[in-house]
């Protein structure tokens, strides 16, 4: 390896998306040298890349004239891209003794695996955190989940705790399930507040200003969470056992069909894993409401 890892090595990262964009930053905060950012050939991937590099002090080259100097490669591409990109930077370096790291929650490390044939040791190494355009956030405190080659995983390991990260170990057959819990806990959570939106709209109010008045509750929902777990922080006419309001609410929902449905399964899923009075009543109405 060009670099110990125990003196920060220099890092190439491919990609300049909302990811990279927030690990770039995270690592030059943390002291890394961001070497270079690898780009395809489109003008709108330049310009990411180029204004990412100007923001980190990186070098921009593109994919098939880039020569990497760099101890780390960290793949920040969509899934789909990862091997793809991988199998078309073999021969821009000596990847012996380099460590290789892509960032996808449900794929292996085994993406990777034309560079580990060529000496490369590799890892994914997915933070917990969701990454959107306009928002970037930090990487502190965030958990990590690292599976790959042993001498990967220690240089990953290392990485993420100098950028105030929390690693965790996670196996090759876990990845799918553990991007699932992930998919929860920011996508379908954004979907489902959208559902209320629209409920919302039933009950008279515009999206924006619905949004406005959620927020407090929510803020207060998970804060709760947080503090207490779930069971502790589960609040309404459910854990009442209110059959009454609920048939009003099926009853209402009836104008908004597809939402309806989501409120059936979660009210399904709430009677069944939370804490609830008249489980009996509830789950009848509820597998009526199918």
């Amino acid at each position: 390896m060009s670099a110990k890892l125990s003196t920060k090595p220099l890092v190439t990262i491919v990609g300049a998306g909302n990811l990279a964009g927030a690990l770039a930053v995270a690592l030059r905060e943390a002291g890394y040298r961001i070497d270079q950012i690898v780009s395809r050939r489109s003008a709108a991937s330049l310009r990411r890349s180029r204004r990412l590099a100007r923001e980190v002090g990186a070098a921009v080259v593109v994919a098939a004239r880039v020569q990497i100097r760099s101890a780390v490669v960290w793949f920040c591409v969509p899934d789909g891209a990862i091997a793809g990109a991988a199998a078309s930077l073999t021969g821009a370096a000596d990847w012996q003794g380099k460590v290789a790291l892509h960032s996808s929650g449900a794929l292996t490390s085994d993406e990777l695996a034309v560079l580990r044939e060529r000496g490369a040791a590799v890892a994914s190494v997915h933070p917990l955190m969701t990454f959107v355009r306009g928002s970037r956030p930090s990487l502190a405190a965030v958990s990590f989940a690292i599976e790959g080659d042993p001498k990967a995983v220690r240089a990953a390991r290392t990485i993420v705790l100098r950028l105030r990260g929390l690693p965790f170990a996670i196996g090759k057959r876990q990845k799918e399930a553990y991007h699932a819990w992930g998919m929860f806990a920011s996508p379908l959570l954004t979907a489902l507040l959208v559902a209320g939106e629209r409920v919302a709209g039933a009950a008279g109010i515009a999206r924006k200003p619905a949004r406005e008045r959620m927020l407090p509750i929510l803020r207060q929902t998970l804060a709760n969470y947080a503090r207490l777990g779930a069971a502790a922080s589960f609040s309404g006419p459910i854990a009442r056992g209110d059959v009454a309001t609920i048939r009003k609410h099926l009853q209402v929902l009836l104008e908004v069909p597809e939402v309806r449905e989501i409120y059936v399964a979660l009210a399904r899923a709430a009677s069944r894993d939370l804490p609830a009075k008249n489980r009996g009543a509830l789950r009848k109405l509820l597998s009526r409401a199918e």
